[in-house]
């Protein structure tokens, strides 16, 4: 089935023939869907709402944390191109009508002087019309306007990443998604040495673009805060690629070459692997505030990164009383408890164990990477959903699910996606080495059982594309993970351009 040429593209990505023939298989027979136990909320427990005295206690933890000698790293996903942002621009510029029609293309004119980008977009005008927004406005060349915004001639916006466009306006100028991560990371990220460590995954063709900002940029903030800022960046590796597959789940041919795909953000789980680090925050490029919303966003990434430590350091005490070997009856029911309550993991037959299989149960579940979720309250934004679900060694625990996991023919579990309380913003705080100070190696606790097929097209013809376990959901399904209640006001996601019109990012 492969030749030659296609041998030499696979040793050049880094990709085994095992591993093909692996992602052919899975296109054949598909991925199974969870088994859920019930949806997470703050009443079956699966969700912390931490009271006031707890917050203070989980704050102090993070503060004393910062104060030793762990590294803690600022993980932001960076690669993702802007073009979804401007779907409906796009859509105006290839209209038969030349006029704003629909509400969203009226509210985008209406309101073009409150965008960030606005005197960059006004001058790009002014060099390549010879008029002013308002002057094209008022000969009702809208589409002129547009095309400057999105395209090569003008500010390239259609085809730049989110993390280089220019979201909130300030009075000593504008600021990209980027420099508010930045400024993100010295507000809580910050250790005794006043280092911040700050790492954006990018696309190749991005990179230069990505570091020319940092250069501009990163000696501004780090005097405004008294810091100084380590940036890094990765790209997503080639050999995370997946082969596509036809309708008859052969390997998909463009010109006779094979056709592969990024895998998806699961595909970081090895970018995040490769880090130096001892804690880590992860959260989405676009969901970011001005200064005067950040008070929020700061105090519970605080209060995520202080439960986080507090079960850590519990776990990691733990873990040397069981390889001591010196531990009582009362003691390994006290461990159990910690399992099942505080990091949620159940095991429905565990009382038919023995000391010595409990023993080695309870060190497993001990010494593993840990994530700590923020959760907000579901107001009908997309987002994975918080559950209590079955993993394949039949414990129950907490994961992160999207609908494409859960089998929505069954009504009950339909039910259960439906009636959740809470959905997961990406707002995570990791920690990843072990009671020893080794480095887990994240790759060993992925589910590979939870990729997803999803169905695209190239060049006229239907294709399946396999998308590797989701770096929130399957990539870290074997994580211990706990939920924690955040506020509404900590997500603030940008995923049309109008949305920057929100009075959150105003």
């Amino acid at each position: 089935m492969l030749t030659q040429e296609d041998r030499e593209l696979l040793a050049k990505k880094g990709i085994s023939e095992e591993k093909i023939a692996d992602q052919l298989a899975s296109f054949k027979k598909g991925f199974p869907f969870l088994r859920l136990s019930a949806a997470a909320s703050i009443e079956n427990g699966g969700i912390l709402s931490a009271t006031e005295a707890e917050q203070k206690a989980y704050l102090a933890a993070w503060d004393a944390y910062k104060e030793g000698d762990k590294k803690v790293v600022k993980f932001v996903p960076a690669s993702g191109a802007a073009s979804r942002m401007f779907k409906n621009m796009f859509e105006f510029l290839g209209a038969d009508y030349d006029e704003p029609s629909t509400d969203f293309e009226k509210k985008f004119f209406e309101h073009v002087h409150d965008f960030a980008f606005y005197n960059d977009l006004n001058a790009a005008c002014l060099d390549n019309t010879g008029k002013t927004i308002d002057e094209l406005v008022a000969a009702k060349n809208f589409k002129a306007v547009v095309s400057n915004l999105l395209e090569g001639a003008g500010l390239n916006y259609g085809s730049l990443p989110k993390g280089l466009l220019k979201f909130h306006r300030y009075e000593d100028g504008v600021r990209t998604p980027l420099e508010e991560h930045l400024v993100e990371g010295a507000l809580y990220a910050a250790g005794k040495s006043g280092e911040v460590n700050v790492h954006f995954t990018v696309s190749t063709e991005h990179r230069e673009l990505f570091q020319k900002l940092v250069d501009v940029k990163v000696a501004e903030y780090a005097a405004k805060f008294g810091i100084k800022y380590n940036v890094s960046f990765s790209e997503q590796k080639p050999s995370t690629d997946t082969l596509a597959a036809d309708m008859e789940n052969n390997p998909f041919r463009v010109d006779g070459k094979l056709l592969f795909r990024p895998g998806g953000h699961g595909a970081l789980i090895e970018n995040l692997n490769d880090l130096d680090a001892d804690v880590v925050f992860i959260k989405n490029i676009d969901n970011v505030v001005p200064d005067r919303l950040k008070g929020d966003t700061v105090t519970y990434k605080k209060l995520l990164a202080g439960v986080l430590v507090t079960l850590q350091k519990k776990a990691f005490e733990y873990l040397e009383l069981l390889d001591g070997g010196k531990y009582t009856v009362e003691q390994l029911e006290e461990i159990t408890r910690f399992v099942e309550n505080d990091l949620r993991c159940r095991k429905e037959d565990i009382a038919n164990l023995e000391d010595a299989e409990l023993v080695i149960y309870l060190r497993k579940k001990l010494n593993r990477p840990m994530r700590v979720c923020g959760m907000v309250k579901n107001v009908g934004e997309p987002g994975g959903g918080p559950f209590l679900a079955y993993n394949p060694d039949g414990t129950i625990s907490l994961q992160i699910l999207e609908s494409s996991q859960i089998d929505m023919k069954d009504p009950e579990k339909k039910a259960m996606f439906e009636k959740g309380t809470h959905f997961n913003p990406v707002d995570l705080v990791c920690a990843v080495r072990d009671y020893k100070g080794k480095k887990f190696n994240l790759v060993d606790f992925v589910d590979k059982a939870t990729g997803f097929i999803s169905y695209k097209s190239k060049g006229g013809k239907d294709l399946k594309a396999l998308e590797l376990p989701g770096l929130w959901n399957g990539s870290m399904s074997d994580w211990s993970t706990v939920f924690v209640e955040v506020p509404l006001s900590t997500f603030n996601p940008v995923k049309t351009v109008n949305d920057l019109l929100r009075e959150q990012h105003q």
